[in-house]
């Protein structure tokens, strides 16, 4: 019958179903029921469909084309509504652990504000500035700022150091440049005793397992966004045209698609997505690794809710030692000139004993860990499994048995197997031409970023520092590199060199390979490059 048309339809019943039952004239038998639609006039019955089967339809050409749009519209709300999902459960992790943690550093700070003026008398209110601007700096770290985060320890060190030397000692007339010298023997003389060092080791590595871990989460949802908002190719539109609407074509509303036929169907669509599946992996293991950290070697319970205490034991070293070290000052730099000028004698009681207290947050880390673990092992396997979860949940949902199902052709089995996940599994694909020699560059550039997160944590699990540069601040709350000018920086940075420097690597726009060792899959910085110039100049070559 293919190539007749048929012109005259005869509608020989209405139900209030919304369903004609239509007797095409000419052809004895050639009955199809058909849902009822709006038509400016009779429907026409014809064998020349662009996408559907050709035999007895109730489309036309136009009612086709109008499927097709409905079609691809509805599969895209799909995806995105997926991922949707998939963000709201990442952002959530991120609040959740980003509350906890700017509540422990908030309530730190509060307790040194607190607790210190009754302490330290002037020792802390002609100081005050020192402590904010550390807490500042803290902060600013957490959230991706361009910071060497030992400089900045190094510095709030320093700093105070010189401020306390000079008020303990306030009958000598004590320069800048005596100052460089008392700090160049800083190191020698320890006037804070082992503070400095070992909340430096603790602080960083839990800074720096905190922030990677904040931003991982935010990067696996950016991902998942922007992967969300890849266009169907138009051989995807006919192909889930083909498979959500021909059997409405064909009279068979109310028969599901088969589902290995959705499952072709999908893959086939979604096949550069389920190629994100290695890096995707990678990712959750390495955000599980680094949580494991956050709540054992790097606790950032212990670590972040008692800075203010260390705080406080450093200057009691040196308020106790005051003789001692000054003397020691006094032997390496020689004896500062007297103040003529006067000046008020040294604060040196203390205006009453404060007990200071750890600070915990009201929420439990080991429960935040416990939750977050949880989340991502069940989204390990999100793209792999993501044309199963949209056939059985919105496709062929309440579908009939195999044999009863539509197999893009009418109501029977589906035969062809199943194909595999991926791009290159798509070459025999029987129902979406994939072309596999062109991956769509928007999701090769977030398996990129994938990439580069995992690496970061991967330096993280391992307590290396990275920088996060170009943090957007929607993401990260914080601009990148906005650090002081080096006319202002310089001098400081050269009293207190940091024993390394960060590596640096290229963060997402959006603040290892598994759970035995996610460091093992660092990535250098320079093969990071290549990468990235290699993706840039494929990009070219398949367009």
């Amino acid at each position: 019958m293919a190539g007749v048309e048929l012109h005259s339809v005869r509608i020989l019943a209405a139900y209030p179903s919304g369903f004609f039952v239509l007797l095409a004239v000419g052809l004895p038998g050639a009955v199809v029921l058909c849902p009822q639609m709006v038509w400016d006039t009779p429907p026409s019955l014809a064998f020349h469909l662009r996408i559907c089967p050709q035999g007895y339809t109730c489309c036309t050409s136009e009612m086709e084309e109008n499927f097709a749009n409905k079609s691809r519209s509805e599969f895209e709300a799909m995806t995105k509504e997926a991922g949707r999902s998939v963000q709201m459960i990442l952002t959530a992790q991120y609040r959740s652990f980003d509350g906890y943690f700017q509540d422990l550093l908030n309530k730190s700070e509060k307790a040194l504000y607190d607790a210190f003026p009754s302490m330290y008398g002037e020792l802390y209110t002609q100081n005050v500035k020192v402590f904010k601007d550390l807490y500042s700096e803290l902060r600013r770290y957490y959230r991706g700022s361009n910071i060497n985060l030992e400089e900045a320890l190094n510095e709030f060190w320093t700093r105070l150091l010189e401020r306390l030397f000079k008020l303990m000692n306030p009958q000598y007339h004590i320069t800048d440049e005596y100052l460089d010298c008392m700090v160049k023997h800083a190191e020698q003389h320890k006037p804070f005793g082992e503070v400095p060092r070992d909340l430096k080791v603790k602080a960083t590595r839990a800074f720096i397992a905190a922030r990677s871990y904040a931003q991982g989460f935010l990067v696996g949802s950016d991902v998942v966004k922007k992967v969300s908002q890849v266009s169907l190719s138009h051989e995807c539109t006919r192909a889930v045209m083909k498979l959500m609407y021909c059997p409405h074509c064909r009279g068979m509303s109310n028969v599901k698609p088969c589902n290995n036929y959705c499952l072709n169907v999908v893959k086939g669509c979604l096949a550069n997505q389920a190629d994100l599946n290695t890096e995707w992996k990678y990712l959750m293991d390495s955000l599980i690794v680094v949580a494991d950290r956050i709540d054992g070697p790097y606790n950032v319970d212990t670590v972040i809710g008692t800075i203010h205490m260390r705080i406080s034991e450093a200057i009691s070293n040196l308020q106790e030692n005051k003789d001692s070290i000054t003397a020691k000052v006094f032997q390496g730099c020689g004896n500062p000139k007297i103040n003529t000028k006067g000046s008020n004698s040294e604060d040196k009681k203390r205006r009453g004993k404060v007990t200071l207290e750890a600070k915990s947050s009201a929420v439990s880390l080991e429960m935040l860990v416990l939750d977050a673990k949880g989340n991502l092992t069940a989204l390990k396997s999100h793209w792999v499994t993501l044309p199963s979860v949209l056939c059985s949940k919105k496709v062929t949902a309440g579908s009939a048995a195999d044999d009863k199902c539509w197999n893009g052709m009418t109501k029977g089995s589906y035969l062809p197997e199943v194909m595999g996940d991926g791009l290159a599994n798509q070459i025999n694909n029987p129902e979406v031409e994939v072309d596999i020699t062109k991956p769509d560059m928007t999701i090769r550039q977030q398996i990129m970023q994938l990439k580069i997160m995992t690496n970061r944590l991967g330096n993280a699990n391992i307590g290396n520092d990275v920088d996060f540069q170009d943090a957007s601040d929607d993401m990260s709350g914080s601009g990148s590199g906005d650090g002081c000018p080096d006319d202002v920086c310089g001098k400081r940075l050269a009293k207190s060199p940091s024993t390394r420097q960060p590596e640096t690597h290229a963060i997402p726009k959006q603040s290892g390979h598994g759970v035995s060792g996610a460091s093992s899959r660092s990535l250098p910085s320079a093969f990071l490059i290549l990468l990235s110039v290699a993706f840039i100049a494929a990009q070219h070559l398949w367009r």
